[in-house]
């Protein structure tokens, strides 16, 4: 079995796993420089863009092609060689097809779909600098879309009711192009900048995460993350302690974490996603309610915790997919229960953070991962006081 990788960034998160399961690795790259090229069987430096993969995927006459690539901007490319390469040549490409991925790569486009389906999402309004109406916010209110008109307060001029606003760009990923609005001079600021902007409902409350694995029409949600609270700053959850499952042991997060992946299996479904996808919601603390924020077509920034609380690693399941010898029942039985904590550590020089030790072994363990100034721990325990000795033990702050 040959499997052919566009991208080598990510690489070192699968190299253990075809190592041992026998597979021969191809890598394509744009970046001579990039790590992980080595890791390989062989690999090939090529020019940007899909065309080189889609010749040396014939040339080297791969069984499969695994697209490892986090960031948005290349996926409409990766989707129309998954659509050329499947028609064609019968050769499965691991990846998302154009439609999902033309929804999911635009936050006007995401908010439309989740309004279409009736699926709760935080009020919005498409705004601009030419715009000399009240109107600010569109709502999502018992399936009904309205406007909500805000009024002036006279003495001040401010309008009322409406803010904090968070304000996005329609592409754009990492907290790029994102501004907190806490008033009319900040909106009217960032439109200075922006000229036009989605401007959604802040909620108070806390952010999660759900990867969503889904091939040949079968899909698994795996365990919800909670990424830390929102926040007027605007923190990236990057920054920030996340943990799994989502609320730890509490009877009552059981059934909210079940809701949430429902919510998360029929959001893939209903777009089609294939491979790997990562479902962002909040759960408002105001009305306890659960709001969709967006879909990402690629890999997920929480996969290591997602490894460590399940024990399903959504790359390593990649490659099954494109083996053919993947099984979403399978899956859901492979699935265990165990608490995880992620840490950001920004450096902390170790031998370990290689691709050697990128698999969590046993029920009390650790793996560190992340570019150099960016690194993160990610600890596995049985339970929660397990995975905060392991922390202290490793002299890692987590109050």
């Amino acid at each position: 079995m040959k499997l052919l990788f566009i991208g080598a960034r990510l690489f070192d998160d699968v190299a253990l796993y075809t190592k041992d399961n026998g597979i021969t690795t191809v890598l394509t790259e744009s970046n001579p420089k990039s790590a992980n090229l080595n890791l390989a069987d062989s690999h090939y430096i090529v020019p940007r863009g899909m065309e080189h993969p889609k010749e040396i995927a014939l040339q080297e006459d791969v069984d499969g092609v695994i697209p490892l690539i986090g960031i948005d901007s290349p996926l409409f490319e990766v989707a129309l060689l998954k659509e050329e390469l499947e028609r064609d040549y019968g050769l499965p490409v691991v990846a998302s097809p154009p439609e999902a991925v033309t929804i999911s790569g635009d936050k006007i486009k995401t908010k439309e779909f989740l309004v279409n389906h009736n699926i709760k999402t935080p009020e919005y309004n498409l705004i601009s600098s030419k715009m000399d109406d009240t109107e600010l916010i569109r709502s999502k209110e018992d399936h009904d879309t309205e406007l909500i008109r805000s009024k002036r307060d006279y003495n001040t001029g401010e309008l009322t009711d409406t803010y904090p606003l968070v304000l996005k760009q329609a592409q754009g990923q990492g907290g790029k192009d994102i501004k907190i609005a806490l008033s009319a001079e900040d909106v009217e600021n960032y439109l200075e900048q922006y000229d036009q902007a989605l401007a959604e409902r802040f909620l108070d409350g806390f952010e999660v995460s759900v990867e969503i694995l889904r091939w040949n029409d079968s899909s698994i949600p795996l365990v919800p993350v909670y990424k830390g609270k929102t926040t007027l700053e605007g923190v990236h959850p990057l920054h920030k302690l996340k943990k799994a499952p989502l609320n730890g042991e509490e009877e009552s997060a059981g059934q909210l974490r079940e809701k949430i992946r429902i919510i998360a299996r029929n959001i893939g479904e209903l777009l089609g996603v294939e491979g790997t996808a990562d479902l962002d919601l909040i759960l408002n603390q105001k009305d306890q309610e659960t709001y969709v924020l967006e879909i990402n077509t690629r890999p997920s920034g929480t996969r290591y915790l997602t490894a460590a609380s399940c024990d399903i690693h959504p790359l390593c399941e990649l490659v099954d997919m494109a083996t053919g010898s993947w099984n979403a029942r399978q899956v859901e039985e492979r699935m265990k229960d165990y608490c995880a904590l992620e840490v950001p550590v920004g450096k902390y020089p170790m031998e370990r953070n290689n691709y050697q030790y990128r698999k969590f072994q046993g029920d009390n363990s650790w793996v560190i991962h992340g570019p150099e100034n960016h690194q993160r721990i990610t600890i596995r325990g049985r339970t929660e006081a397990e995975v905060l000795q392991t922390a202290k033990n490793l002299n890692l702050q987590v109050e």
